[in-house]
């Protein structure tokens, strides 16, 4: 190696099984984290309400902020937005300002079971498949990804505008 070329040091994420709560958070903040590094241009995540996401940290909130600019997208699905609104008012306030990249969806109808518990991105994704034990996989093959993609906007496509960012009374 010349003492000009630099070793790669780019962090890359967990690519197989994880197992846990502990681990299945320090996924999401590490996913978000890269995200901001690498500029993901589209980011979209699922979860019946995200009571268990580490979305209310700082550190999270911070790469959601740093990872927002022009040409971004984060799409959101879940049951209902109630457990946000309670636990994470940090990413509120963060949603609030940044409402114009952030769409927020709702399916009712879905039963619990049948919203994955997902992450995507266009290079990888992460997929909780047992809830309670919290349990999944996560992958940057390109199969997985449009796999997991297709799922999530089939359900997408049966949900409906939800928790907006500020809220108009009368």
């Amino acid at each position: 190696m010349d003492s000009d070329e630099k070793p790669d040091v780019t962090p890359s994420l967990l690519d197989g099984q994880f197992s846990g709560r502990s681990e299945f958070t320090e996924l999401i903040r590490q996913a978000f984290a890269m995200a901001a590094g690498q500029g993901w241009r589209e980011i979209m995540v699922s979860d019946p309400s995200f009571a268990d996401w580490p979305l209310g940290e700082r550190a999270v909130v911070q790469a959601l902020h740093d990872w927002s600019s022009s040409g971004r997208k984060l799409t959101m699905l879940a049951k209902n937005y109630d457990e946000i609104v309670r636990q994470h008012p940090r990413f509120v306030t963060w949603r609030r300002t940044w409402s114009h990249i952030v769409e927020c969806r709702a399916s009712v109808t879905t039963a619990t079971d049948d919203l994955p518990s997902a992450l995507w991105s266009p290079v990888w994704v992460l997929e909780r498949r047992g809830l309670e034990r919290c349990t999944g996989i996560t992958s940057s093959d390109a199969a997985r990804r449009v796999a997991l993609r297709e799922r999530l906007n089939e359900r997408l496509h049966k949900s409906t505008l939800s928790f907006p960012a500020t809220t108009l009374g009368l």
